[in-house]
């Protein structure tokens, strides 16, 4: 059969399907391009959800009222802190303990150490030191606000704290530390304390505070170094 215009009526049957029909290398091209749209976007999304992870236990902190940032302990610091425990016996606790280095030398020391940490990921590294250490057995790591722990099972406090927490943790440890128990500050003193002894000197500078005398008895402050009893 013919149309109106003397073209075979199969011949624009034809031609009007071939126009609805896309070319297989078309069709393979639009495949790939929506391949990588999914690749892309599965990539991405993985990307946030790793920063995300990562970055989150450390801004978490900064977004708190009174926040604890993570300053690495210097050598000399872990020294006078060390210094500060001669003679000391029972369990040890690092209040906001970073990756784990006081509380590991402490363990060197024979203490049983134990350290809180806001940080997850601190947490786990300092685990994976004290193993490395020799130490896991008498040193360990716990994720913690240190406001909801209790601090009366320790002898020995440890804390690099900042001057916006120190008046809070103060009346907290007061409240909760036995009388033989021994507060050790780094970098920043206690504001109402007088501490029992002092060693170090600037960002070094570690100040030893006695629970039976910040609860009433009062003593002068003294330094780590041996003086000779006076001559009558």
């Amino acid at each position: 059969m013919e149309g109106g215009g003397g073209i075979p009526l199969e011949t624009l049957t034809e031609e009007s399907q071939s126009r609805h029909v896309l070319p297989a290398s078309f069709e393979a091209k639009s495949l790939q391009k929506s391949n990588w749209g999914f690749f892309l976007t599965g990539l991405v999304g993985g990307t946030l959800v790793a920063v995300y992870a990562v970055a989150t236990p450390f801004i978490t902190p900064a977004l708190r009222k009174v926040c604890l940032p993570f300053v690495p302990a210097t050598t000399k610091q872990i020294e006078n802190v060390v210094k500060m425990l001669q003679c000391r016996r029972g369990s040890l606790v690092d209040i906001g303990s970073g990756d784990g280095r006081i509380v590991i030398a402490a363990a060197k020391e024979g203490f049983t150490a134990v350290g809180y940490e806001l940080n997850p990921w601190l947490v786990w590294y300092s685990r994976y030191r004290a193993w490395r250490e020799g130490v896991h057995g008498s040193a360990k790591f716990y994720i913690s606000d240190l406001w909801k722990v209790t601090f009366s099972q320790y002898s020995n406090v440890v804390i690099f704290g900042v001057p916006q927490m120190m008046l809070q943790l103060e009346k907290k440890l007061e409240l909760e530390l036995a009388d033989d128990a021994r507060v050790i500050a780094c970098r920043f003193p206690f504001p109402h304390w007088t501490p029992d002894h002092v060693t170090g000197e600037g960002i070094d500078t570690v100040w030893a505070y006695d629970a039976s005398t910040f609860r009433g008895r009062e003593k002068r402050p003294t330094s780590m170094h041996f003086q000779p009893p006076i001559q009558t």
